[in-house]
């Protein structure tokens, strides 16, 4: 090579090394921020993506499980390789789930939504301490906005925005090319695959740790998140198309006053109340050490200390306890069934339902007559009385007169049952659930985010409202004792579920029933007979007063009342009426003490007890 180009080489090869030694020292001048975001804009596939936002929610939005974990665990040495085994079960089912949607289209709002709902879901769990199975979604969706409202809180909107900033953030900027249908297929296929051999594997090598750990703790299965919210999210949505066309069934045939209303001196005047989510250990009459009762006390009512509920929430409780099948039956149920109402009204009494809670009836009502108590309240009442469409439950008692005069006369003259649903102790907001006058037990519990209360206020802030429950059902009798000169007054009130205050760490209600806590279904009973009632029964005051220790349940009440009432009808189980034993001679209802299986209420023939004795 001649020596003019050894050295022209020699001269063109710093420069050539230079230009590329100079690139480091210029990218140090561009801000982190913006190389991060060069880095998040490049290509990225949709498989890519589901994997990565699976293992953000599974380290993120999991603290309830991994809690829960360490608490059952005890030691780190035991909960620690079973967190880590969870941490992949969970990415895994998120994986699996979100593969559904690895498409190069339109899913970045899809995988937002899902972001979000994991961040509502972990926040309720850590807050509350709820588990988010189907039940719970039912019941979350069957709440209205003014109950919604009362789980609103600037930490709600915090802890979203905490863990929602960053995945919105990289969707965002995230740049997925388009592929070919087909090819996004097998690929999404075989992602799917992997993830669910994933999971398998792993749960099977440690089969030996994990499969006591989910057979004991049920609620584990619903604390992963999100695929827990999710499935039970969509389980909800779809069994309405999913399932079969329901029929109602008819129990009201053969339906009849019995001999009682021939020869009475006046029509009998029943009042039903459905409490919320009162507790019968927070009731002074049943024992509790502060006085939350005095009002019940003073009237000397029948208070029965050992009830237990149908269900943890008012969705599952309240059609459960007026229907005619029992727990067991009632769950069982392919079908729907008239109710405690339908043959009080076929029988040929007037009877009317009026409701203090949002929610509504949960179709109880809906063949009867039926107003919200909000209805009849004058503008200057309702100032008073109610936040919005929200009422203290004195507006229940407005207008009862009138309410009571426009019934049907010819109905009316035989005898009256109306029900009332109370608002009652209905969480979070306790607070709001009694009037300033009956707020005995202070400082309560002034919010929503019941974490920034002490244990102690959030106590007062619940037996305020079970004291303002009482000076309810106070003024309810003295209004009952007013009609005595025209009818036969009676009163029952039993609430549809108990609540967690903190208990356990669990808070609210609503834990699936099999491993709820007592205090979720352990309720208050309460009975009052006016001075004719009692007799016109032939019920025994002193047997009554001895038999208060007795297991009763939801199951009891619809047999109770057709017994109390004289109402005859082949529904009727004198076995399960709560005041058989203590009536004179047994009248003749209609029924019998055991079901035929040609009953459509006989779904159970084998176990006919009261569910409590069986399920506590």
């Amino acid at each position: 090579m001649p020596p003019s180009n050894v050295r022209s080489s020699v001269f063109l090869e710093p420069a050539a090394v230079a230009a590329p030694a100079q690139m480091p020292a210029e990218a140090l001048t561009v801000p982190l921020w913006r190389r991060i975001d060069a880095w998040l804009t490049q290509p990225r596939s949709a498989r890519s993506v589901v994997v990565w936002l699976s293992v953000y929610l599974a380290l993120v939005a999991n603290w309830p499980l991994w809690s829960e974990l360490a608490r059952i665990g005890g030691a780190p040495s035991v909960y620690l390789p079973t967190v880590a085994l969870m941490t992949l079960l969970t990415i895994c089912a998120t994986v699996a789930l979100l593969a559904l949607s690895a498409w190069t289209r339109w899913m970045k709002p899809l995988w937002l939504v899902v972001v979000v709902v994991a961040a509502g879901a972990e926040h309720f769990m850590l807050s509350y301490h709820a588990v988010m199975d189907p039940s719970m979604l039912a019941n979350a969706m069957q709440t209205d906005l003014h109950e919604a409202r009362d789980l609103m809180s600037w930490r709600l909107l915090l802890r979203v925005l905490l863990v929602t900033a960053l995945p919105a953030w990289v969707l965002w900027r995230m740049r997925i090319p388009p592929m070919g249908l087909l090819s996004q297929a097998w690929r999404n296929a075989l992602l799917l695959l992997a993830a669910l051999a994933l999971a398998a594997g792993g749960a099977l090598a440690m089969n030996r740790q994990l499969a006591p750990l989910m057979r004991n703790n049920v609620h584990l299965r619903y604390m992963i998140n999100p695929p827990a919210s999710l499935y039970s999210a969509s389980a909800v949505a779809l069994r309405p198309v999913f399932a079969h066309s329901r029929k109602l069934i008819p129990v009201t045939g053969g339906a009849a006053l019995g001999a009682s209303y021939a020869a009475q001196a006046r029509p009998p005047l029943f009042l039903l109340v459905v409490g919320e989510t009162a507790r019968a250990d927070h009731f002074g009459l049943n024992g509790y050490a502060r006085d939350t009762t005095p009002q019940l006390a003073a009237r000397k009512v029948l208070s029965w200390r050992d009830v237990h509920s149908c269900g943890t929430n008012t969705l599952a409780s309240v059609p459960c306890m007026f229907s005619p099948l029992g727990k067991a039956g009632f769950e069982k149920r392919k079908d729907d069934y008239e109710n405690l109402m339908d043959v009080l009204q076929a029988a040929g009494l007037a009877v009317f339902w009026i409701d203090n809670q949002p929610g509504g009836c949960k179709g109880v009502c809906d063949r009867i007559p039926h107003a919200f108590a909000a209805d009849a309240l004058d503008p200057a009442m309702k100032s008073a009385l109610c936040d919005g469409d929200e009422c203290l439950d004195d507006a229940l008692l407005k207008d009862l007169d009138r309410r009571l005069a426009a019934l049907p006369a010819e109905r009316r003259s035989r005898g009256v049952v109306l029900a009332m649903h109370q608002m009652g102790s209905h969480g979070p907001a306790y607070y709001k659930r009694s009037s300033a006058d009956t707020k005995r037990f202070l400082p309560e519990c002034k919010t929503n985010a019941l974490a920034e209360c002490s244990h102690a206020e959030l106590v007062n802030a619940f037996d305020n409202s079970i004291a303002y429950t009482d000076r309810f059902l106070g003024q309810a009798i003295d209004w009952l004792q007013a009609q005595s000169g025209r009818y036969d007054p009676a009163l029952l009130y039993l609430s549809d579920h108990g609540e967690s205050l903190g208990e356990y760490g669990l808070f609210l209600h609503g834990v699936p029933y099999g491993f709820a806590p007592e205090v979720q279904k352990h309720i208050p009973m309460v009975m009052w007979f006016g001075p004719h009632m009692r007799e016109r029964g032939g019920l025994s005051q002193a047997c009554m007063a001895a038999g208060l220790d007795q297991p009763l349940t939801h199951d009891n009440l619809y047999h109770t009342v057709l017994g109390l009432m004289d109402v005859k009808s082949p529904s009727y189980q004198v076995g399960l009426d709560a005041l058989a034993s203590c009536r004179g001679p047994v009248h003749d209802r209609g029924g019998d003490s055991r079901p035929t299986t040609s009953s459509p209420w006989a779904l159970a023939p084998a176990d006919r007890t009261p569910h409590s004795v069986a399920s506590r």
